[in-house]
């Protein structure tokens, strides 16, 4: 039976079931992949992150007191685990014997709310101006980009004193001159991705096709650059929030008796050597929220980034 078989298969031709290659599993591809490769830290800061923003919206239903009510008797109590520390207090009180949780939650929310509010002006402005600039020729994009040399070289403290001088010190004044100082970066940014994405050829064979200049700016290039549009945007948030927070330790920023952790440390320096973790506290949540921000964007660079 095997000669026979041996005869009928001469070339030794294998069935199809064995030449059948064996399948591999398939590998998640696109952004889930890029996701997966991202290490357990970056994760831990993006859960550390939602944290944060969770405790900023759900502030008044944590916090135990009144930011702004005073105790002179239990004043500038340091937290829990030191000497003269109060159970009710569990962060100490500062120097008028507020409660530096509740002032401490409150300022997380303000200093988020400007930021958030100053970054959404800026991305705006920015995002249309670089689009501008990297799409059209002639005059306006020369312009465009000069304003943005000019914004990057002038000081924006000096900016700043000018703006706060005439309109005087209020919130809002506040969140349109942070609003106004980071918007050169997404210039800069969307202006040299629009200027790559604008030479590829779907681009080209969209303009051949008769489509408007809105069209192929909205349809085939601003979804081309939105991934660089999200990386900036959070890598300049922690600056927003650094920037505010200097402003107010300024006395430029918001005034007081609002709770604000730069406004905080400016009052707070005077104590600095009665108590100073109280005094370390409304620094360390800026040092804490600006690295969490800053790490996010750092993994966000990477998820998103094919060429890594």
């Amino acid at each position: 039976m095997s000669d026979m078989a041996a005869s009928m298969n001469p070339a030794g031709i294998v069935g199809r079931s064995a030449e059948r290659p064996s399948r591999r599993p398939r590998r998640p591809g696109g952004l889930p992949r890029r996701l997966s490769k991202l290490g357990f830290t970056t994760w831990l800061v993006a859960g550390l992150t939602i944290i944060i923003l969770l405790v900023a919206v759900a502030g008044p239903a944590l916090v135990p007191f009144d930011p702004d009510a005073q105790t002179l008797l239990a004043r500038l109590r340091p937290p829990l685990g030191f000497e003269r520390a109060m159970a009710v207090h569990p962060l100490g009180t500062d120097e008028l014997g507020r409660d530096m949780l509740s002032r401490t939650v409150y300022g997380l929310r303000l200093t988020l709310l400007i930021a958030l509010v100053g970054s959404a002006i800026s991305l705006t402005v920015g995002v249309a101006m670089g689009l501008i600039a990297g799409y059209l020729r002639g005059v306006i994009p020369a312009l465009i980009m000069a304003i943005v040399d000019i914004q990057i070289a002038f000081p924006f403290t000096v900016i700043t004193l000018l703006v706060i001088a005439i309109f005087g010190n209020s919130l809002p004044v506040l969140i349109g001159v942070i609003g106004l100082s980071g918007w050169e970066v997404y210039a800069r940014v969307i202006r040299a991705q629009v200027l790559s994405v604008s030479r590829q050829p779907f681009v080209e064979a969209a303009r051949a096709a008769g489509a408007s200049h809105g069209r192929i700016i909205l349809r085939h290039i601003l979804p081309n650059v939105l991934s660089s549009i999200i990386v900036v945007w959070t890598m300049t948030f922690s600056s927003l929030i650094l920037l505010e927070s200097s402003l107010s330790f300024l006395g430029l920023g918001v005034e007081p008796p609002h709770p604000d952790w730069g406004l905080m440390l400016s009052t707070l320096r005077q104590s600095i050597y009665v108590n100073p973790i109280v005094c370390a506290l409304p620094g360390v949540m800026i040092f804490v929220t600006s690295l969490a921000f800053n790490m996010v964007s750092d993994g966000l660079r990477q998820a998103m980034d094919v060429r890594l």
